[in-house]
């Protein structure tokens, strides 16, 4: 698991939801894993505060974001609804969402409202059939269940293995023979 922060602090409502926007867009693309879990804080008064923590499981795979948008104007019903749409338009087909959460801050003096709505979301990655995998993506997996059993071959039943992936057996003794040299190695390091 692994905490990643956003946060942004400006006088512009706009500015701090289009910069937590980009931050978030350009580190979370091609970070690995998915959100588990997230906390979003939203503050409003001379600046506005607006930070999201994730907590990224790196055992599942999926694209992920985080969407912030704004509205302004005079009646927050309609304020609330319009930021509400934004985000709506922008959230993925499929997408499951994490978490989110809405806030508005009138002005003291000119009595405009403002809506700040931010989501979080994971969309998970489409089924492979095992057949499907590239060698990279075998070795992969075969890794990871290794990593589980703290490197021991002989959890695994090759035959079972080999049958799923429609490979030979002698594929995976040599997948778990490059993985285990690799892990050799890392740990001489």
């Amino acid at each position: 698991m692994r905490l990643i922060n956003f946060q942004c602090e400006s006088a512009s409502i706009e500015e701090c939801v289009r910069r937590l926007s980009h931050a978030s867009e350009v580190n979370l693309r091609s970070l690995p894993g998915s959100i588990k879990s997230s906390k979003i804080s939203l503050s409003f008064g001379a600046f506005m505060n607006l930070s999201v923590t994730l907590l990224i499981d790196p055992a599942r795979n999926s694209q992920k974001g985080v969407l912030a948008e704004y509205s302004h104007g005079r009646n927050k019903e309609d304020v609330i609804n319009e930021a509400i749409e934004k985000v709506n338009s922008l959230v993925p087909k499929g997408a499951d969402v994490v978490d989110f959460d809405l806030d508005t801050y009138t002005t003291p003096v000119t009595r405009r409202t403002y809506a700040v709505v931010v989501l979080v979301y994971n969309v998970p990655a489409p089924e492979k059939s095992h057949p499907e995998f590239t060698l990279q993506e075998r070795r992969e997996l075969l890794a990871s269940i290794l990593r589980e059993f703290n490197y021991n071959p002989r959890v695994l039943n090759i035959s079972e293995i080999a049958r799923v992936f429609n490979v030979s057996r002698d594929s995976i003794y040599y997948d778990i023979e490059q993985i285990l040299k690799s892990v050799g190695a890392n740990r001489r390091r």
